[in-house]
């Protein structure tokens, strides 16, 4: 159904993949069977994977997430498809492994990103784009700051990650606090990164857009069918 749905709709893309959360009730066969799905479904992108050491993520075995990251991560070189990476307090060990099978000249999205600047050269070498989200407005301004002055902007990107990733709210305001995201939102994090980072929205919102349809302009996609 979701297949479906991508298909009808030019900017939604549909991706597969084994996410973090789930590898504890994967099968024997769960590589084997994902890349017969990449077999049938030329025009995905791969991905959410992840790699995970954050308090959420208490439950799910992190070598175990080692085990399950790699293969998908070679998958998405070998097939030369952008893969999305969630990424929570293990930018090392990502590091250390897109250093091992990269680069990724078809792009690694770095959703809802929240690594340090320093970390960022290192990984945009390697093919890594930095996707911002809601979850952005609650790091530190200042250290927002340099994070984004340390993006290429041939790199950046923004997203909704609803219904995660609801963006900071007016404290100050007496209105109903909602308590899901909605991709509406995404008006709400160029905002406030537009704010930090002293640029007009429209250039910035721009910005994203071009890399966007850079990043998924990818063999197979079916941007390619409309350009």
């Amino acid at each position: 159904m979701l297949q479906k749905v991508s298909d009808q709709t030019l900017f939604l893309f549909f991706s597969l993949c084994l996410v973090c959360r789930f590898i504890a009730d994967r099968s024997p066969h769960w590589f084997k069977t994902l890349k017969k799905f990449f077999e049938t479904t030329p025009t995905a992108a791969v991905g959410e994977i992840g790699l995970d050491k954050g308090p959420l993520a208490g439950g799910i075995d992190y070598s175990d997430q080692l085990v399950v990251f790699r293969p998908q991560l070679e998958l998405a070189k070998e097939l030369n498809k952008p893969v999305a990476v969630h990424c929570i307090d293990a930018f090392d060990d990502l590091l250390e492994i897109m250093r091992s099978v990269g680069p990724f000249p078809a792009g690694v999205i770095l959703h809802s990103f929240n690594g340090s600047a320093e970390v960022v050269p290192k990984l945009a070498e390697l093919g890594a784009y930095f996707s911002f989200s809601g979850w952005f407005t609650y790091i530190d301004e200042k250290i927002a700051k340099k994070t984004l002055k340390s993006i290429p902007s041939d790199r950046f990107l923004l997203e909704t990650d609803s219904p995660d990733g609801l963006p900071k709210s007016d404290e100050s305001s007496s209105d109903p606090k909602p308590t899901l995201n909605e991709p509406a939102n995404i008006l709400a994090v160029l905002d406030y990164v537009a704010n930090l980072s002293n640029m007009k929205k429209e250039e910035l919102a721009e910005l994203s857009y071009v890399n966007s349809v850079r990043l998924f302009s990818y063999p197979g996609s079916k941007l390619l069918t409309y350009q």
